[in-house]
């Protein structure tokens, strides 16, 4: 395993940095959480050509790693910015591995596609699940009808509003998780959105799907979906936790109270610190998921889940630290760290939680 970047992964992470600065803009989030246009940027995505950087070159895509990917998802956690890719990237290694005809059209980014993300079985709940609308308890996964309808509701999905495929699980008869795609325009399929709950740069939506027709993905294993894009929520996760990091560490050093720079205060110090800490264990976890995904296929649901975790918590604590660095201003709208604490509470609930992600962690190991 080699931990340093190659020559081509520092210039897409380059490349990503600056095409990513361009469009971002905390006042447009502060806007669109006023009720403004949340900002849309999947244009600048298929220019980019990221949405194929998971699909073969056979599909039309780029045939990148998923570590790739999960550095560009990096570089747009620092800045915050919306890409729609954390539903599309899933989706896509979905029709890839099917074939799905038209899989070029996505991979170019002409046409988008979002992820219908289901939970596989674990050793707590035998049965997939999807996101609730609202409680603890998660719904049932679609339903596959006899005559290949799928009926059913999958609440919060993200990058759904507006995308041109559904792709993700429904279960059949006899309790089998079969992979479908499903055209967004076919009869049967509402998508209730944009909803926004707390971070205006993510795009959110609830499905319902009422015997729409659907196309069955043969080869495509959607448990391995789920896992790529806890994967990439780590990533972004991770990138915020870069920017609270510097953003803090830099305050520390010119704010002055009682003729020091708060930063030379203990309190201060072990606060950022750990801020450090848990950045670097994150990394260390991810360095795991995106080698495993390749490398070693059957770690790779436990790396995923433990990058899920340690960059869950690391933004949790990073977004709430950098309140504090700064103070009373930390906490107004005159500063972006409530963007911060914003993205961290939004996305430690997403795609099943951190709290699932630690379970799944959990159960790997007692299995093990």
């Amino acid at each position: 395993m080699n931990l340093e970047l190659t020559d081509e992964q520092q210039a897409l992470r380059e490349a990503a940095t600056g095409a990513l600065s361009r469009v971002a803009d905390y006042e447009v989030l502060r806007d669109a959480l006023e009720g403004a246009a949340r900002p849309e940027n999947w244009g600048l995505v298929a220019e980019q050509g990221w949405a194929g950087l998971l699909v073969s070159e056979a599909n039309g895509g780029a045939e990148l790693s998923l570590f790739d990917a999960m550095l560009l998802l990096i570089e747009a956690g620092k800045l915050l910015v919306s890409h729609e890719l954390l539903g599309h990237l899933p989706a896509t290694t979905l029709l890839d591995a099917a074939s799905y005809p038209g899989t070029a059209d996505y991979a170019e980014g002409t046409k988008r596609a979002a992820f219908l993300a289901a939970r596989p079985p674990g050793d707590v709940e035998t049965a997939w699940t999807v996101e609730a609308r609202s409680g603890s308890a998660r719904a049932a996964a679609p339903t596959l009808n006899a005559d290949g309808t799928v009926s059913g509701e999958v609440a919060w999905v993200v990058d759904a509003p507006g995308a041109d495929l559904l792709v993700g699980v429904a279960v059949d008869g006899s309790g089998t998780a079969k992979t479908v795609a499903i055209e967004t325009g076919a009869s049967g399929v509402s998508i209730e959105g944009p909803v926004l709950r707390y971070d205006s740069s993510r795009l959110l939506g609830n499905v319902s799907l009422s015997n729409a027709p659907a196309t069955v993905l043969e080869g495509a294993d959607p448990a391995r979906a789920w896992y790529v894009a806890q994967a990439l929520l780590a990533a972004e996760s991770y990138g915020a936790v870069e920017t609270a990091l510097t953003v803090s560490v830099e305050y520390a050093k010119e704010r002055y109270t009682f003729g020091r720079p708060i930063g030379s205060y203990q309190a201060m110090k072990h606060g950022l610190v750990e801020i450090l800490r848990q950045r670097e264990n994150a990394y260390a976890v991810m360095l795991y998921a995106g080698w495993s995904y390749e490398d070693k296929p059957e770690e790779f649901a436990l790396a995923a889940s433990a990058a899920r975790t340690a960059a869950g918590h690391a933004l949790d604590y990073a977004a709430r630290q950098q309140i504090a660095t700064h103070g009373g201003i930390g906490a107004t709208w005159e500063h972006d760290a409530p963007l911060f604490f914003r993205r961290s509470q939004l996305s430690r609930r997403l795609l099943g939680g951190i709290g699932d992600s630690t379970d799944r962690v959990a159960g790997e190991l007692l299995a093990a």
